[in-house]
């Protein structure tokens, strides 16, 4: 029949419950901390910027190739930025940056943003050069 009385909860499954929805939760972030990747993280990264056309097509860096960077910079093509350890394809907020980054074809400058890779490309969005 008819049982007037609540159910009383039962604090085992209560607390298991919570448990598991804090381990969801928080799981990210313990997985980006263990592999010392941040995904939201700024960082400043300092290198050539390179036109990546001539850059991943031939190798084309340097003084020699400044002007033709350049050109390819102005005219739309991917712009990046190659440090030490890795080259990056720069974008701005959201658009590109060639206007403002033609002029430093072949010069090593400083750029900060989030850095994002994905599929063996390396990104930095949200870029902004670095003024010292």
């Amino acid at each position: 029949m008819f049982n007037a009385r609540p159910k009383s909860l039962d604090v085992s499954k209560v607390t298991a419950a919570v448990a598991v929805s804090t381990a969801l939760v928080l799981s990210p972030l313990a997985f980006a901390q263990e592999h010392g990747k941040d995904a939201v993280a700024t960082q400043e990264i300092t290198g050539e910027v390179v036109d990546m056309m001539c850059y991943i097509d031939h190798g084309a860096a340097g003084e020699k190739h400044a002007a033709c960077a350049a050109k390819c910079i102005k005219g739309g093509g991917p712009v990046g930025i190659k440090s030490a350890e890795k080259t990056y394809l720069i974008i701005g907020e959201h658009k590109p940056m060639n206007d403002e980054l033609a002029q430093y074809a072949a010069k090593t400058i400083t750029v900060k943003g989030k850095v994002a890779e994905r599929d063996g490309i390396s990104l930095i969005e949200n870029a902004e050069i670095v003024k010292k």
